[in-house]
């Protein structure tokens, strides 16, 4: 791995729409704001990477970002520039991850509008504001999906997959079970005759089976 000087920076720019990356209007904006910050602070640009009508939504699907961040952990350049925050990423969560990439590989992220900057004080300290908001987003997030399932499932919701076996089948096997076959010997007779489960698999097993029975006994109760 080369050791790029200090100095050395890729830019990456993004726009959202195909309107946009057409006119070339969003994209000359943020270069242009790179280019006039790389005069005043002395930065050489040794790459423009740019995503032209991607969403501000992943980072995963955008092949100018991992050009990018490939060119700054492989020692072509220390930091990685962008104009705005928001052409990085519109996920704090997201965006906190970036930075903690960069922290723990030894590279500078910097986002102009904000003032980021993971080599400065003033940047770091932001940086760790903002991966601490992250991470109190993705504990809403869980909290507030937890409450979501209690509460369907208190109102009698059924979670999980709508049951997909064919009524046939529930009852050989409900009936199976009855006339004191156990769950393993149906399971046998099952995959002997090529039944598929109900997710589509080619092999029933004692649970799988007993999970029917208990399932349909559940539902004789509540009717």
């Amino acid at each position: 791995m080369k050791t790029a000087p200090q100095n050395t920076a890729v830019a990456y720019l993004r726009v959202s729409t195909e309107e946009q990356a057409e006119s070339g209007a969003g994209i000359a904006a943020q270069r242009a704001a790179i280019e006039a910050e790389a005069e005043r602070r002395g930065w050489v640009i040794v790459g423009w990477h740019t995503d032209a009508g991607a969403s501000g939504k992943s980072m995963a699907k955008r092949p100018a970002l991992a050009d990018a961040l490939a060119a700054v952990e492989s020692g072509e350049a220390t930091a990685l520039v962008v104009a705005k925050l928001d052409r990085l990423s519109r996920s704090l969560v997201d965006f906190a991850a970036l930075m903690e990439r960069a922290r723990s590989k030894g590279w500078n992220l910097v986002a102009l509008d904000l003032g980021i900057d993971l080599s400065t004080p003033a940047g770091e300290f932001l940086a760790s504001v903002m991966a601490s908001a992250a991470q109190w987003e993705r504990r809403i997030i869980g909290q507030r999906t937890r409450e979501g399932l209690a509460a369907k499932k208190a109102a009698g919701v059924r979670l999980g997959r709508p049951a997909s076996l064919p009524t046939e089948v529930r009852s050989r096997i409900v009936r199976a079970h009855r006339e004191g076959a156990n769950y393993s010997a149906i399971a046998r007779d099952l995959n002997a005759d090529g039944v598929p489960t109900a997710q589509g698999g080619a092999k029933w097993y004692p649970a799988t089976v007993r999970a029917v029975v208990n399932s349909q006994e559940a539902e004789s109760v509540g009717q």
